[in-house]
């Protein structure tokens, strides 16, 4: 099964050759090009990682992150940005941030970041089913 990406940045050439180049690596790519259209597919499509850009018009990264947490608070999102400030990481990290990028970033490097990603999603919910199973054994005594 491939992992499903969401890749949300404003610069079209951008994200065609990223999207191909992570297609190449056996990735399902989806792209939009803003924060609001990352924030209603995410509301309809459970990703396995969502890649952000952080300077895009109307709504920026940032604040697509935190819509896109309260949407899905499981799914890593991987900050992207062109002009790194210490503040926009600190601010992204505080806000659920799985990590934070520097464009441009080499393709195998940021495959590599999504499939670290995938894999702590994929823990996280198994610790939440089986916290479940143990409240519910728990609750029936057994």
């Amino acid at each position: 099964m491939k992992i499903k990406v969401l890749i949300a940045d404003d610069e079209k050439e951008f994200i065609e050759t990223l999207a191909q180049r992570l297609e190449m690596r056996d990735f399902a790519v989806t792209t939009v090009s803003s924060g609001d259209a990352a924030i209603e597919i995410a509301e309809k499509i459970n990703f396995d990682v969502i890649i952000l850009d952080v300077q895009m018009p109307e709504i920026n990264g940032i604040d697509a992150l935190k819509k896109i947490k309260e949407i899905t608070p499981l799914t890593p999102v991987i900050m992207l940005t062109g002009e790194a400030t210490v503040e926009n990481a600190i601010q992204g990290m505080k806000l659920g941030a799985f990590d934070f990028l520097i464009k441009p970033t080499e393709t195998e490097r940021l495959s590599e970041k999504i499939k670290q990603a995938y894999a702590h999603k994929h823990e996280n919910e198994e610790r939440i089913r089986q916290a479940e199973i143990e409240n519910i054994l728990r609750t029936r005594g057994w």
